[in-house]
């Protein structure tokens, strides 16, 4: 099974590697760095990945979801309510590709602010 590791900030978390053509992207372009940027309750940072919407693309997540934005090639992780929530759900700004699972308690990005500093890398 495929890994990476992503260092943000402080917080270090394993992330599991699904078989789609994002997850495949992703791993051959780690190791990569990046900046945090926060939307309520997710982080999402810019890779030098460009993907195409995947079918099955969603907004709303389960927490764990490892989420690819295209129109930012970006990788968001929501880990509870964002401005585009209803209710309690996990709501990104728009469709994104499912691409992995967190290894881990999702929520201690909490801990995570904007600016700070974003490490990929294969595991």
């Amino acid at each position: 099974m495929r890994k990476l590791k992503m260092t943000l900030g402080s917080v270090e978390m394993e992330a599991e590697l699904f078989d789609t053509p994002t997850a495949d992207a992703l791993y051959d372009a780690a190791p990569f760095a990046s900046q945090a940027n926060t939307w309520g309750e997710e982080v999402y940072f810019s890779t030098p990945v460009q993907a195409r919407q995947e079918t099955g693309a969603r907004d709303v997540m389960e927490p764990g979801d490892l989420a690819y934005w295209p129109p930012g090639n970006a990788i968001a992780i929501g880990y509870g309510r964002t401005p585009a929530s209803r209710g309690d759900e996990i709501r990104l700004a728009s469709p994104c590709n499912v691409w992995g699972r967190a290894l881990g308690d999702v929520k201690q990005l909490n801990t995570v602010r904007a600016g700070a500093a974003i490490k990929v890398e294969r595991e």
